[in-house]
């Protein structure tokens, strides 16, 4: 009876159960950081090959052409180291230098335009110097901002202080716009005359060589303020100008400037206004104009 007591007094043990959730990795989404990266490293190899085929498409001239434009130190002398160019640099108007068909820059037909003709023309022949047709056309847009950012420059390192003041460059449809302004106190000219004055003799002496580098046509405007000016009964700010403007191209072919290369010398009196103001003394000026060659 004891142990029958004994067993039926024992609890049941309950079973022990274990539940393992099995987990399932990968889906999902994984983010886009790759694409960006993909994209820039594409890019990159883009502009590496381009940079390549640039490099295989141009002269050894050419591209320390186009390191120049970006230098700010680029030579202006008239007795330098370089070529026959613009800025004595190797000009890319030569036909030396021009971008040609087939592997690189190389010049098949040297020192002239000695390309088959069709249809039974004859050939032409170019220079005696060999420069080609595209060097007597002058400096083009490109070859132009880099005779502007050089004269900006010599006229900010020119041991003569102040002359950058006086200096004002644009460029227009018609060309390079180089004016040479008067400011309060300091004149181009004698007050009421032609006379040049030893500031307008510095100007020139610093972008009188500049301008000898290219064989751009010239333009010569002389300007007047709003000041009522009447020497005579036949002089007046009209006549002023104009001899201001002829006073300008006699220093400029003293400077080196060819006569040939100038082609017009005009004055406007004050009927074009750099201020608002009629009076000011910005409005005495003398515009010198590069001509597009077209």
């Amino acid at each position: 009876m004891l142990g029958k007591s004994m067993a039926g007094g024992a609890k049941a043990v309950a079973p022990i159960i274990i539940k393992k959730k099995k987990v399932i990795a990968g889906g999902g989404h994984h983010g886009g950081a790759w694409k960006v990266a993909y994209a820039d490293f594409v890019t990159a190899m883009m502009a590496f090959f381009l940079l390549m085929w640039l490099l295989n498409a141009t002269t050894e001239d050419q591209r320390k052409g186009l390191a120049d434009y970006f230098n700010p130190s680029i030579p202006i002398s008239k007795v330098s180291g370089g070529g026959s160019g613009a800025l004595d640099g190797s000009s890319v108007f030569e036909s030396r230098d021009l971008a040609r068909d087939g592997a690189g820059a190389s010049e098949e037909y040297p020192n002239s335009q000695e390309r088959p003709i069709e249809g039974g023309e004859e050939p032409v022949e170019g220079p005696a110097d060999g420069t080609g047709v595209a060097a007597e056309l002058g400096a083009g847009a490109n070859e132009l901002a880099m005779i502007e950012t050089a004269i900006n420059s010599q006229s900010v390192n020119t041991p003569e202080d102040g002359l950058a003041k006086h200096i004002q460059t644009r460029m227009t449809p018609d060309g390079l716009v180089i004016e040479l302004v008067d400011v309060d106190g300091e004149s181009l000219y004698n007050i009421g005359s032609s006379n040049p004055s030893q500031l307008l003799h510095d100007l020139l002496s610093v972008i009188g060589p500049v301008l000898g580098t290219v064989s751009n046509k010239m333009a010569i405007v002389g300007h007047t303020d709003g000041r009522a000016f009447s020497r005579s009964a036949n002089y007046s700010n009209w006549e002023l100008s104009t001899d201001r403007a002829h006073a300008a191209r006699r220093m400029l072919i003293k400077n080196g400037i060819p006569v040939q290369q100038i082609v017009q010398v005009t004055g406007k009196a004050d009927t074009e206004p750099f201020s608002e103001n009629p009076l000011a003394a910005e409005n005495r000026r003398i515009a010198i104009t590069l001509l597009n060659p077209n």
